[in-house]
């Protein structure tokens, strides 16, 4: 059987930590704000707008 740590490769990207950051920064934004304006904000806050990161 071969050993795993051989072959490990380190993450240039981690795609869920990254997800959760986003989580995080979201819901600071959003805290304070009633249903209206959550609705607003993602209307004006569209996926094309924000910053996609390269993997």
């Amino acid at each position: 059987m071969k050993n795993n740590k051989e072959h490990t490769k380190i993450k240039e990207f981690d795609a869920v930590k990254f997800m959760r950051q986003q989580r995080e920064r979201i819901l600071s934004e959003i805290s304070s704000l009633n249903s209206t304006e959550i609705s607003e904000y993602f209307k004006k806050n569209t996926p094309s707008k924000r910053v996609k990161p390269s993997a």
